[in-house]
C-alpha cells in the first residue's frame, strides 16, 4: 500500500506552477498509513491487538460492489422467466415474434427452443454484465499504460492498482475474520481509501470502495442487514450510491456540509438525500457545521445515529472511518473516533 505515489504539488493537482521552491506533497499519501502504524504498535492499546496479514483482491471479488450483483442476478430471473411465458403464451408478443417462434418450433423443436432463447438471453445478459464491468477494465488498462489521472486529483501511478487490491483484499479478510467467528472487531487500516469509489466511478482519491464490498461479504454470507457509518470530513457518496436503493443496507454518514464538488461526486450529500425505491429512507445523511468537534458528534450520534442503528437492528456494522476528522489531521474537524464507536 505504501507503494501508492500520488505524487506533489499544489494540494492534489499534481501540478508544478513553476514557482514553488517546495512542492506539497498529495493529502492523501502514506504518511499518515505509517504514523497510524506506529501509534498502533506503540500506544495504550497496544496490548490489546493482535496483527493478521492481508492479502490482494481478486478481481472478480470487486464485482460484487462494482458491477451490481443484484442487477445482474435479477436480469437472470426476468429472461428466464421471460422464455417460460413465451412458451406457454403466458404474455403477449409482437407477431414477428410469434412467426419466428412457430417456425422454431417446426425446425428444432419445442423443448430446443427454450434453449435457443436461454441463449439469447444469456448473450444479452453477458453483453450487460461486461458494459457495467468497464470501470474495473478502465482501472486495470489505466494500470498496464503506466497510469493517468482517472478524476481530479485522484491519480493510478505505477503501483497503485497492485495498492487498490491489497487495500480491497485486506478489507474482505477482516471482514472475513469477523463471520468465521474469530473476533467481534477487526480494524482494515488500508490505502488507497475507498468511501468515494462509486460502482462505476472513481471519485476524491478512491478506486475501490473497500468498505461496499466489505458490506456485500457480509450480506452474501448470510447477515440479513448490514449498517454503515461513515465518519469523515467528506460525504461517502460511493458506499451510499451503491447501496441507495436496498433495505438491507443502512447508510449513515457523518460529514462537513460541502454539497457536490463535480461530475465525479454528483451527490450533495444533503439530508433530502434518503434513498430510492425499496432503498428510501434508508440512507441517512448528517451534514455538521464545519469544525465541529466532539460534543456535536457526539450530540448527533446520540439523538440520531444510535437511535436509527438500534430501530434497524442489523447483524453487522461497518465503521468508515476517515482520518482527515481526526485531531492530527490537516482538516479543522477534531473528533474522539474511540468514543463514537464505544457509543454504539
Amino acid at each position: 500500500m505504501l507503494n501508492h505515489e500520488t505524487g506533489k504539488g499544489v494540494f492534489d493537482s499534481g501540478t508544478d506552477p513553476g514557482f514553488l521552491d517546495v512542492l506539497e506533497k498529495h493529502p492523501e499519501n502514506s504518511d499518515r498509513i505509517k504514523n497510524m502504524v506506529s501509534i498502533l504498535q506503540k500506544g495504550p492499546i497496544s496490548p490489546y491487538i493482535s496483527w493478521q496479514h492481508g492479502r490482494p483482491a481478486q478481481v472478480p471479488e470487486l464485482l460484487s460492489f462494482h458491477a451490481p450483483g443484484n442487477s445482474f442476478f435479477l436480469i437472470i430471473q426476468i429472461s428466464n422467466s421471460l422464455v417460460l411465458n413465451l412458451l406457454n403464451r403466458k404474455v403477449a408478443i409482437l407477431k414477428p415474434f410469434r412467426v419466428l417462434k412457430f417456425l422454431l418450433i417446426c425446425f428444432i423443436g419445442r423443448k430446443k427452443i427454450g434453449y435457443f432463447f436461454q441463449s439469447v438471453a444469456s448473450c444479452l445478459i453477458f453483453f450487460i454484465y461486461v458494459k457495467i464491468a468497464e470501470y474495473i477494465d478502465e482501472l486495470v488498462e489505466a494500470d498496464k499504460q503506466g497510469g493517468k489521472m482517472i478524476c481530479a486529483g485522484t491519480f493510478l501511478n505505477p503501483g497503485s492498482w497492485d495498492a487498490a487490491l491489497l487495500a480491497a483484499g485486506t478489507t474482505l479478510s477482516a471482514m472475513k475474520h469477523i463471520l468465521d467467528g474469530h473476533g467481534k472487531l477487526a480494524y482494515a487500516l488500508v490505502r488507497p481509501p475507498g468511501h468515494h469509489a462509486q460502482p462505476k466511478q472513481a471519485d476524491g482519491y478512491c478506486f475501490l470502495n473497500n468498505a461496499g464490498l466489505a458490506v456485500q461479504l457480509a450480506l452474501d454470507s448470510g447477515c440479513k442487514k448490514v449498517t454503515v457509518i461513515d465518519i469523515d470530513v467528506h460525504y461517502g457518496n460511493g458506499t451510499a450510491e451503491g447501496f441507495y436503493r436496498t433495505d438491507k443496507v443502512l447508510t449513515v454518514s457523518l460529514h462537513m456540509n460541502h454539497g457536490s464538488w463535480g461530475p465525479s461526486h454528483p451527490q450533495n450529500g444533503s439530508v433530502g438525500e434518503l434513498g430510492e425505491g425499496e432503498g428510501f429512507g434508508y440512507n441517512l445523511n448528517i451534514p455538521l457545521p464545519n469544525g465541529t468537534g466532539d460534543r456535536g458528534y457526539g450530540y448527533a450520534m446520540k439523538k440520531l445515529v444510535v437511535p436509527a442503528v438500534h430501530k434497524f437492528e442489523p447483524d453487522m456494522i461497518v465503521f468508515v472511518v476517515g482520518q482527515d476528522s481526526s485531531a492530527v489531521s490537516t482538516f479543522n474537524s477534531m473528533i474522539d473516533h474511540c468514543q463514537i464507536v464505544t457509543m454504539l
